[in-house]
């Protein structure tokens, strides 16, 4: 299912942004003018990766430190074990759309 999450003047590069569809905890970012999305919710002890910092194409999740990649939901850094779900993103003129 395909949702529209954003307008891309919600998101500046470098920027990160959340929001919730249906119970889902979603995180968009803007890494270079190209958006992805990622769970919000980390998966270590379930702080919000969007209250975190976006460095380059990698989100730092701000209660433990565990570092996921934004394009794919792996991890770089623990003591996160298990990715995040990613979801597909495409820009509708100004829409950003997720599919959940």
């Amino acid at each position: 299912m395909e949702v529209k999450a954003a307008s891309i003047k919600d998101v500046a590069a470098g920027r990160m942004i959340s929001f919730e569809n249906s119970g889902q905890k979603i995180l968009i970012a803007n890494v270079g003018g190209s958006y992805y999305s990622i769970g919000n919710i980390c998966t270590h002890r379930g702080c919000k990766l969007s209250d975190g910092t976006l460095n380059g194409e990698n989100v730092r999740c701000l209660c433990h430190g565990s570092i996921f990649n934004v394009k794919t939901g792996a991890v770089v850094k623990g003591p996160a074990s298990n990715p995040e779900k990613s979801f597909e993103v495409r820009v509708d003129g100004d829409a950003i759309m997720v599919n959940l």
